[in-house]
């Protein structure tokens, strides 16, 4: 019997230390596995962080998409067009531009072509005053209010080619170049003095338009395009003056008037003053 008790309770013994054992090693790995998964979490909580941190400040954001047919007037320019020093590229914006972009600071160029504009207002350029040059060509603009281009005090070249224009604005005085091309100007959409103090312009195109008489042109033009209008006559005095049979004109070298009504060769004494004749009919 003594040697039955001594067994039995030496199983008794080691059965609680094993027991003991298993437990301790039970919660030690358990420990370590939270201890794991806690470090995994806060790791990925700092990758997150850091790739935010790295993300450009112009880079879109991909949990707040833009919203569905939104205005692109609500964008910022840049992201609708193409900046670079001094230049803005808009051009066949999608969506559609219809309306002048808001431009940077110290825009020296602005692109603008092939797009839905319709309007210029007077705001469209208010602290822009460093444009040198600005290209509408192929919009839908019909309307221009006055004064949207007076504050342009260094704007040289200026083209509203391919739109739906019927009168033109006050243009900036510093003009070199301006294409008005392909519209739907008519002489009373012109005012009398409208290139009379563009003391620097040297490149007129009026083409393609409803004119039914050359406007006033300035003795500084070299090149004058209004060919393909209703131009059906000329005086002496539309190139040359009436009252000074000596006078030449110094710059006008190329004319085009091809595409009127107007027979040239009946009107022999209104080209006396220009170095070459128009291109145009003459019988």
């Amino acid at each position: 019997m003594g040697t039955r008790q001594r067994m039995l309770v030496s199983a008794v013994i080691f059965a609680s230390w094993v027991l003991s054992a298993s437990g301790a090693h039970y919660h030690t790995h358990r420990h370590h596995r939270l201890q794991d998964v806690a470090l995994t979490e806060e790791t990925d909580v700092r990758a997150q962080r850091n790739k935010r941190a790295l993300l450009p400040a112009d880079t879109p954001d991909d949990s707040t998409p833009l919203p569905p047919g939104g205005d692109p007037s609500d964008l910022p320019t840049c992201l609708l067009c193409v900046c670079l020093t001094g230049s803005v590229y808009c051009e066949e914006v999608d969506p559609d531009m219809t309306s002048v972009p808001t431009l940077p600071k110290e825009t020296n160029y602005l692109y603008a072509r092939y797009n839905k504009i319709k309007k210029i207002t007077a705001k469209d350029f208010g602290d822009i005053v460093t444009l040198k040059r600005i290209d509408f060509t192929g919009n839908i603009i019909s309307e221009i209010e006055d004064g949207a281009f007076a504050k342009l005090t260094m704007l040289e070249e200026l083209s509203l080619a391919e739109n739906q224009l019927v009168k033109l604005p006050m243009l900036p005085a510093k003009l070199v170049s301006f294409n008005a091309n392909h519209n739907k100007l008519r002489t009373k959409g012109i005012k009398s003095n409208a290139f009379k103090k563009l003391s620097k312009l040297a490149h007129l195109y009026l083409a393609h338009n409803e004119l039914e008489a050359v406007p006033l042109i300035p003795e500084t033009v070299r090149t004058l395009h209004v060919q393909n209008n209703n131009i059906s006559s000329v005086t002496p005095d539309t190139f040359c003056k009436s009252n000074n049979t000596y006078y030449i004109r110094p710059n006008m070298n190329e004319i085009r008037m091809d595409g009127n009504p107007v027979i040239l060769g009946q009107y022999p004494t209104s080209f006396i003053c220009l170095q070459s004749l128009p291109i145009g009919r003459y019988q």
